[in-house]
């Protein structure tokens, strides 16, 4: 028993270590992402003197200030506005709890920014000319974006990432805007691969949308294919935002699930509905067993397929196996799962 565990064990290790061998060296690649904490100093803001406070913050953060007024609270930002006075005053007194919360759970940004930093390692080594900034963490109201790309840097959302314990994510408000199976990802350690998922959108538009359902499979699985690029040692987990028992069951049961959706579904559907099904987020797919299947489920047949195609023309770039039509993609990778 004891040499059959250890011979198990050496095998998962030897896995892991020829697994890891596929990725890059990007050791000798220089990133520097500052992280700037415009949460902090909102939030420093003297509710006795917005104007005054407003000032100073727009001095410090002249690039992103505008877009956090006009974009995330959704006023001018100009401090003789009465409403950007009001607003202001009122988000510092309603969100004063909830930042200084943040405050403890981000006291030190060290790792954060060493893992960001190392994805972007990943994404210069394939694409040299990438432009890397700053990582701006602000706190917003908590129906703002997790991640969004400014022209001052990529700016993380922190009421996104409180972890998926957090009091306020079981509020009845919050879980109609955020259901548990999406707010149990508001946890720090999506922020990088939520912030991968969007320098992929950058580079590699996702233009499926009206497409048929094939098409949007295979599109949206190349999107988490260039995501292994930029997170070759990260989770799928993380990368497809499913739980490790859905994981578990898609891998074990991808023979089946391709072969449901082929004997029930016409591929080249243009339905919203069942786009819906298979490409949307939702707890489980309709037809799948409700305990173990994910939403999503087409765009993870879609990587699956991707990666098929590409195990058969390994000399096809990034960029070439993401301009690659579906149709030669499908044909070529001759998908036959299990």
């Amino acid at each position: 028993m004891k040499k059959s565990l250890f011979f198990l064990l050496l095998l998962s290790f030897l896995y892991a270590c020829k697994d890891k061998s596929n990725a890059p060296d990007v050791s000798g690649i220089s990133v520097s992402i500052p992280v700037i904490r415009f949460d902090q100093d909102f939030f420093r803001i003297d509710t006795n003197d917005i104007p005054g406070g407003l000032r100073q913050l727009q001095q410090k953060h002249p690039d992103f200030y505008i877009d956090f007024m006009q974009q995330i609270l959704g006023v001018s930002g100009s401090d003789t506005n009465q409403q950007t006075l009001v607003v202001t005053r009122e988000f510092i007194r309603g969100y004063a709890p909830i930042q200084q919360m943040l405050d403890k759970k981000y006291k030190n940004t060290n790792s954060f920014q060493q893992e960001l930093e190392q994805a972007f390692r990943y994404v210069k080594h394939y694409f040299p000319d990438y432009k890397t900034s700053n990582a701006i963490l602000f706190t917003g109201p908590f129906d703002a974006p997790g991640v969004a790309n400014t022209n001052a840097g990529f700016a993380f959302g922190l009421q996104q990432y409180a972890g998926n314990d957090f009091a306020e994510y079981q509020a009845p408000v919050f879980q109609e805007m955020f259901p548990i199976y999406i707010s149990r990802r508001f946890s720090p350690e999506y922020m990088v691969t939520n912030c991968m998922k969007s320098v992929a959108e950058e580079i590699f538009p996702d233009r499926s949308a009206g497409k048929p359902l094939i098409e949007q499979m295979i599109e949206k699985g190349k999107q988490w294919y260039v995501l292994d690029k930029f997170l070759p040692d990260t989770p799928d987990s993380l990368k497809t935002g499913y739980t490790q028992q859905q994981l578990d069951w898609c891998k074990a049961n991808e023979g089946g699930i391709w072969s449901h959706i082929v004997k029930n579904e016409n591929l080249h559907s243009l339905s919203p509905a069942t786009l819906q099904v298979y490409i949307g987020e939702a707890p489980f797919t309709q037809g799948m067993p409700q305990e173990y299947s994910p939403g999503n489920l087409g765009q993870w047949i879609g990587w699956q397929i991707v990666k098929k195609f590409v195990s058969k023309n390994e000399g096809l770039s990034i960029t070439e196996i993401m301009r690659t039509a579906p149709s030669v993609i499908v044909e070529q990778a001759k998908y036959k799962p299990k």
